[in-house]
């Protein structure tokens, strides 16, 4: 279930948008290549597109003809800026590229050859580091879960939307190695349906129980008592602890702190975003019209509707029981508790 690739010298990205009916790679030679994919969502989730940018600016060096260190790095700095503008609101996209370009400016190398050298095994790490986060993240997160969780989650944050593993699914596949008898609820997620197509799929793969519902049956579903707790991704968290992360979590949110069912968010340190005092100073992406109005090109709607298709919303603290990262389990004072644990990784 690899959604990122580099073999052969060569970056190779899962066409998300074609799963599950067909797995089918897509060869990367231009950055550019790498950008539109990660704009069409043919590799999405936070901690991948953060992945994939950092192997799309490899691929980005590899075309870069200068012979000169500062040439280089300038050149390096455009195609970064390119591949950053795809996505606003993810902030692992941005982490990833300024990690591959520090990296770079503080290298005392001057041949071009040992710098781009020097990016792929900087690319490499981050995807290395970030399945073995994933890993910490679920056999933190797991203990959080009853030993029968009958968990829901919304969107898709597996192994798919990371470089393996998962956030969100991380906790769940810890849990279910552990001997956890865990159960999951997929909400479909629209209107790209990452639920029905991704997260149900992964599980599928993995023989994991799962039960597909549309998204506005989780309220009910809640009332019936057929919820143990709600554990989601997140594309960025803000220093007092608000979440942004794909359309509807915010309504799961409120459904679930109505319901007095814990809510947890499962993401690495990368995704926490200290610059940012709150949910509202975050960017949130909106995308095309006919990904609500048309399913399969076949139109949905009138024509001539108006449409809002906002990517993600917030969701404000209060209604996060806890965080889950790769250091731990963090709970509430988050404005005090993730400066430190902030603090504590920079150190």
């Amino acid at each position: 279930m690899n959604a990122i690739i580099w073999q052969n010298n060569q970056l190779k990205l899962l066409d998300q948008t074609k799963l599950p009916g067909t797995m089918e790679y897509i060869t990367c030679n231009d950055y550019r290549t790498v950008g539109e994919a990660i704009k069409c969502l043919s590799v999405r989730g936070a901690p991948a597109i953060g992945a994939a940018a950092a192997y799309g600016l490899v691929v980005g060096a590899q075309q870069v003809e200068a012979n000169d260190r500062k040439t280089f790095l300038e050149k390096l700095e455009a195609i970064a800026g390119e591949l950053g503008a795809t996505r606003p609101t993810a902030v692992n996209l941005r982490w990833a590229l300024d990690r591959m370009l520090m990296r770079l400016n503080t290298a005392p190398e001057q041949d071009t050859l040992e710098l781009k050298k020097i990016m792929l095994e900087e690319a490499h790490a981050i995807y290395n580091e970030d399945v073995e986060s994933n890993r910490r993240m679920g056999a933190y997160g797991q203990e959080l879960l009853p030993e029968e969780a009958r968990v829901l989650t919304h969107c898709n944050a597996g192994a798919l939307a990371t470089a393996g593993y998962g956030t969100a699914l991380g906790v769940i596949r810890a849990a279910h190695e552990k001997g956890k008898k865990v159960s999951v609820y997929a909400d479909e997620t629209r209107p790209l349906l990452q639920g029905a197509r991704l997260t149900s799929w992964e599980m599928v793969q993995e023989g994991i129980p799962v039960t597909l519902i549309t998204d506005n049956m989780a309220g009910y579903l809640m009332s019936k008592k057929m919820i143990d707790c709600v554990v989601v991704g997140a594309d960025r968290i803000t220093a007092n602890g608000d979440v942004a992360n794909k359309i509807g979590t915010y309504g799961v949110a409120v459904l679930a702190n109505h319901h007095k069912i814990p809510f947890y968010v499962a993401a690495p340190l990368s995704t926490i975003d200290m610059s940012l005092a709150s949910g509202e100073e975050i960017p949130i992406e909106e995308r095309d019209a006919k990904e609500v109005t048309h399913h399969g090109g076949q139109p949905m709607a009138p024509d001539g509707v108006q449409v809002w298709n906002p990517a993600f919303d917030v969701t404000p603290n209060p209604l996060v029981q806890a965080i889950i990262t790769e250091k731990g389990v963090i709970l509430p004072p988050y404005q005090e508790n993730l400066a430190k644990i902030c603090k504590r990784q920079e150190v």
